[in-house]
């Protein structure tokens, strides 16, 4: 889908801070995403991604506060679909129980008007026997069918903004396709600003037209989804690409990222990947690293981009990720 790009911003999130009991979670989380567009947001777990979404939706678990940043939604109304089908359905409501109690709440309809409402909206997400499917409960459903439940329900306040966050993970590759087919479907029909979580990059290729990379509780990339796919300039974005066999070169072997996530990071003065970057400089860990602008729409937050994007251009047998001597002694 091509996003006009006049289209007005649906949601904005600027300097975003959430803490924990342990410290900080997110810090200095800024993102946008407009009418009709999808937004990718990316990276492994614990790096802050769902807790950014359950932000934007004011759903934060016990415990977690925002400290500091402002969410503009724009007074729009926002849908949510979950990870988990089984623990985010009530086991002991019938599906046509769990898709009437919104309708009823957001659009005060009678139960019979909102019974009618809930058969169209399992219609509408490819649910070919609706009157069947709303009389089972959870259990009874495979868990594509679950998933579609799960999005009929977030359509069921006709949102302007649909979060999703990890909506495929517990699906089978046939399913999940299917799924994010059904997604792109309902953002054009409905014009969504959509933003979709992800771990796997291959997924959200599918789907985005832009990507937000987070590690280590910050955004480290932003870009439109092809030239982040093309020449990543955050050495994390070139290490995911690398290890993903749907985006790695067939003849290269998969690349393994060295070293582990930080667990607390509010101490981290300068880049949080510095300690497992082979492109890290004394300016990586000397202060906050600013954001680097590449071209028109694409910002790294690294002291070094464009000798990450070169990385792309190393021999098949260096696996497109020089080791640190190597750096080194380049730069010497």
């Amino acid at each position: 889908m091509t996003v006009r790009t006049e289209a007005p911003v649906a949601v904005e999130v600027s300097e975003l801070t959430l803490s924990g009991p342990s410290g900080p979670l997110v810090t200095d989380v800024a993102l946008d995403v407009k009418v009709g567009e999808c937004l990718g947001l990316v990276g492994e777990s614990g790096s802050g991604k769902t807790l950014t979404v359950r932000a934007i939706a004011g759903l934060l678990p016990r415990g977690i506060s925002q400290d500091a940043g402002r969410i503009d939604t724009s007074d729009s109304r926002v849908g949510m679909v979950f990870q988990d089908p089984m623990r985010s359905l009530n086991p002991t409501f019938t599906i046509r129980r769990t898709m009437r109690e919104p309708l009823v709440q957001h659009h005060a309809l009678s139960r019979r008007a909102a019974d009618r409402r809930a058969l169209e909206l399992l219609n509408d997400v490819g649910i070919k026997d609706p009157q069947r499917v709303a009389d089972n409960y959870p259990h009874q459903l495979s868990g594509g069918l679950r998933q579609r439940v799960l999005i009929a329900a977030a359509l069921a306040c006709d949102p302007q903004i649909l979060l999703c966050d990890e909506p495929t993970t517990a699906l089978d590759v046939t399913t999940q396709a299917t799924i994010l087919d059904l997604l792109q479907r309902l953002r054009e029909e409905r014009e969504l600003a959509m933003l979709f979580v992800s771990h796997d990059l291959a997924v959200i290729s599918h789907v985005s037209d832009r990507v937000a990379v987070m590690y280590a509780g910050q955004i480290v990339e932003v870009g439109p989804t092809s030239e982040i796919l093309r020449a990543p300039h955050h050495a994390y974005t070139a290490g995911l690409l690398r290890s993903s066999p749907s985006n790695g070169h067939p003849d290269e072997p998969l690349f393994a990222i060295g070293g582990t996530a930080p667990q607390r990071f509010g101490e981290i003065v300068g880049c949080r990947f510095a300690a497992r970057c082979p492109w890290a400089a004394p300016a990586c860990t000397a202060g906050p690293v600013a954001f680097a602008r590449l071209g028109d729409r694409q910002t790294a937050r690294c002291v070094r981009p464009d000798d990450v994007a070169a990385s792309l251009s190393l021999p098949a047998e260096r696996g497109g990720w020089p080791r640190a001597t190597e750096v080194l002694d380049a730069d010497s």
